[in-house]
């Protein structure tokens, strides 16, 4: 049986899975933490890399590599192929003003931000990589007047993978590509003219590949050596498209039409698989492509396990006690009511938005209620989300909850009663690893659609909606104070 390996390169670590590529069987895996920041030298993502494969096993045996990986990251290389700058991550802010100028420029208010949803199926925000491109153009003219190419993280490492064959040996895919602000979803091509006004030249980009083009293969020596690897190429291992982290999250966790995938992690996303592409002038749903040739709609909040942690924390339980306590109060949480911005919100635009409880009375002064209107809170900020999928023509049959969050049995329980639907969990583990090597798979054994692999011990929660909860939340989340 043929193995594949798949790649999860995320802010915070690098994780390697070598699975069985017909039965998606996990056979070995690895992993090496990636350093903090919201700027990182690329060669940091390439050292753990390195580590992660090795504690692996190594990619000796295996037919096919992809890589997932932090999307919207800019990687800015020179003509030679080296890195100009450390690369600014998604989670970097400081090009929050070139997001609001790009808009603006397009356009007043919503006339501006409708330009970018039609354009490239989303309004841009700081994550953007056109903004960071902005932003580099604007305050470090020296080091932009040296860029030649832009790429994304797991561009680069595919490229050094392949051992870097120059800079017209980029390559991308549809998924990452749909979250840089200069590549359209609906059309399948760079609008070079908004790469342009963002950065004010034109630039060298990545190729991008469908979802089972190869993207070359495994350089012998790459993984030998922090430098550009000697000797000819051609090691047998394919090297697949990779994608962005939450398209290759989709593809692990086995999401179709119909599905809605709510992970909770540090902030929360959900986003949907769709056969059309969306275009939201909000901003709220950023319009991305997925890692199968159909579509992603997505929406991002700041707050999500982290409520949770908070509410612990508050109340001097841990989050098991937390779950045991929620479960012990009613739906609704006798009308109290969490309104979770405890970091500001993303979804609602409301960045300088606090947290606020509303509706205490003396029957609701209980650590029990205020667990459980932690839980329905973080659920219905969330929810917010899904109705901004519904009302860009997401189809919703079931919502699969993942993340740190999902591990919660309250959550489990009073997510159907939130959302309105059935909810399954499937176990923890590595969807964003697993997704690139389902991908891998799929490049290595061929077909119209990637392979079928079972995910073993997945939980079903149904129960009857309790719209109050929503009515109540909605009634309650405009009334916070801005710090």
């Amino acid at each position: 049986m043929p193995l594949v390996a798949g790649v999860d390169s995320s802010t915070q670590s690098c994780k390697v899975v070598i699975r069985d590529a017909e039965t998606g069987a996990l056979v070995r895996q690895g992993r090496a933490p990636h350093p903090d920041g919201t700027e990182v030298d690329p060669a940091a993502w390439w050292t753990a890399l390195r580590a992660a494969v090795d504690a692996a096993g190594g990619l000796a045996d295996v037919a096919a590599v992809s890589i997932g990986g932090q999307q919207h990251g800019m990687v800015a290389l020179d003509e030679a192929g080296q890195v100009v700058r450390p690369a600014l991550l998604w989670n970097d802010t400081r090009s929050a003003d070139a997001a609001e100028d790009l808009i603006a420029e397009a356009g007043d208010g919503e006339i501006g931000r409708r330009f970018w949803a039609d354009a490239v199926g989303s309004a841009p925000v700081a994550s953007f990589t056109a903004t960071k491109l902005r932003w580099l153009a604007r305050h470090e003219p020296e080091n932009a007047a040296r860029v030649a190419a832009v790429c994304l993280p797991h561009d680069w490492l595919t490229w050094r993978l392949a051992g870097a064959p120059g800079l017209a040996g980029l390559r991308t895919d549809r998924g990452d590509a749909s979250g840089t602000g200069y590549w359209s979803p609906a059309t399948g091509e760079y609008r070079f003219d908004l790469l342009e006004r963002a950065f004010g030249r034109r630039l060298a980009v990545p190729a991008v590949l469908g979802p089972t083009e190869v993207a070359g293969e495994l350089h012998p020596g790459a993984l030998a050596t922090d430098g550009l690897p000697a000797g000819p190429a051609g090691s047998g291992v394919l090297l697949g498209p990779g994608t962005g982290d939450n398209a290759a999250a989709a593809l692990g966790v086995g999401a179709g039409p119909g599905d809605v995938v709510v992970s909770i992690g540090t902030s929360g996303t959900v986003f949907s698989v769709a056969s059309g592409p969306s275009a939201d002038p909000t901003g709220i749903v950023a319009g991305f492509a997925d890692a199968t040739g159909r579509f992603l709609p997505l929406v991002c909040t700041l707050n999500a396990a982290r409520v949770l942690d908070a509410a612990a924390s508050m109340l001097r339980v841990d989050l098991d006690e937390l779950a045991d306590l929620a479960l012990s109060a009613p739906a609704g949480a006798d009308g109290l009511v969490m309104v979770p911005y405890l970091e500001g919100e993303r979804t609602p635009n409301r960045p300088t938005a606090t947290g606020a409880v509303h509706g205490l009375t003396l029957r609701n002064s209980t650590p029990a209620h205020l667990a459980r209107a932690a839980v329905e809170g973080m659920l219905s900020a969330l929810a917010d989300g899904l109705d901004a999928l519904v009302a860009q023509g997401a189809e919703v049959r079931r919502v699969i909850l993942v993340g740190g969050g999902a591990r919660s049995i309250a959550v489990r329980r009073i997510a159907p009663q939130v959302f309105g639907c059935r909810v399954v969990v499937p176990p923890p583990g590595e969807y964003v690893a697993d997704g690139a090597a389902r991908q891998a798979a799929w490049v290595a054994l061929g077909g119209d659609r990637p392979p079928a692999w079972q995910l073993d011990g997945t939980e079903e929660y149904a129960a009857e909606p309790v719209p109050a909860i929503r009515e109540r939340y909605a009634a309650a989340r405009d009334h916070v104070i801005e710090r």
